[in-house]
């Protein structure tokens, strides 16, 4: 592994499991001190301690991204104990699918509130950090995870996939704010990868859909995604990979 992010200081929400927990330890093993953002502060511990003990650097850092002024106090955790923040991978998300005329009201609100408004917390909270880190060092990310669902249809899923939409979208704006001043912005869209996600799925038209594409095809690893994150934030500062769509080969 190059030490390709050495010097670095990254960010990431969600890290407690899957492709968040996936990109925290691949960045770290080639240089990055991460902190580590979500609410389950025994996984993230744990997580903590194996990084560490591969000879990188963790900080654990317990936060809901819902609530702003936890992201708040943890963009100033960050810089008092790792630095500026230079890399943000604003991963946390949910998903949950009914059809929408079963009026799902409280799984709508819970996607708005992370997928939404968590992910505008987080960015509130570092872009500050990433702006700072740019002029210091030549070189700032943030990097987005959105869905193909942010360009497809998907019964059941309509709330979902439109607030991965707006990631999508959001991403390609932001550039024009943030570009100009270093830092680079990109929305990843994988297809269906193997995490947690689907376990928060309980409508049985969904989970009827995603065990049949289980069966047909061969999933995405959250390593596929992580490996992603490390590549498009190491190449030089004057690209910007702004839109990465990330698929199963057998995925149509």
């Amino acid at each position: 592994m190059t030490n390709s992010h050495a010097n670095r200081v990254a960010v990431v929400t969600g890290a407690s499991s899957g492709i968040g927990e996936a990109a925290a330890r691949r960045l770290a093993a080639s240089g990055a001190a991460v902190a580590l953002i979500a609410r389950r502060t025994d996984r993230l511990e744990t997580l903590a301690k194996e990084i560490e003990a591969d000879g990188g650097t963790a900080l654990v850092l317990a936060a809901d991204v819902a609530d702003a002024e936890a992201m708040r106090a943890a963009a100033a955790e960050v810089e008092a104990k790792l630095g500026r923040a230079d890399l943000l991978f604003n991963n946390a998300g949910v998903m949950l699918a009914a059809p929408i005329d079963e009026l799902a009201t409280d799984d709508w609100q819970r996607m708005i509130d992370v997928n939404l408004t968590g992910l505008m917390n987080a960015i509130g909270a570092f872009v500050p950090h990433l702006v700072a880190s740019s002029a210091e060092k030549g070189v700032a990310d943030l990097v987005n995870t959105s869905s193909i669902g942010a360009q497809a249809v998907f019964p059941s899923f309509a709330v979902y996939v439109a607030s991965k939409a707006f990631v999508t979208h959001l991403s390609k704006n932001l550039r024009a704010d943030l570009g100009p001043k270093g830092v680079r912005v990109a929305a990843i869209e994988p297809g269906l990868v193997e995490t947690e996600l689907q376990g928060h799925v309980t409508d049985a038209g969904a989970l009827q859909w995603l065990d049949g594409a289980r069966e047909s095809l061969t999933w995405l690893k959250p390593e596929d995604i992580a490996e992603t994150v490390a590549f498009l934030t190491s190449l030089p500062a004057r690209v910007n990979l702004q839109q990465v769509t990330v698929m199963p080969t057998a995925q149509v």
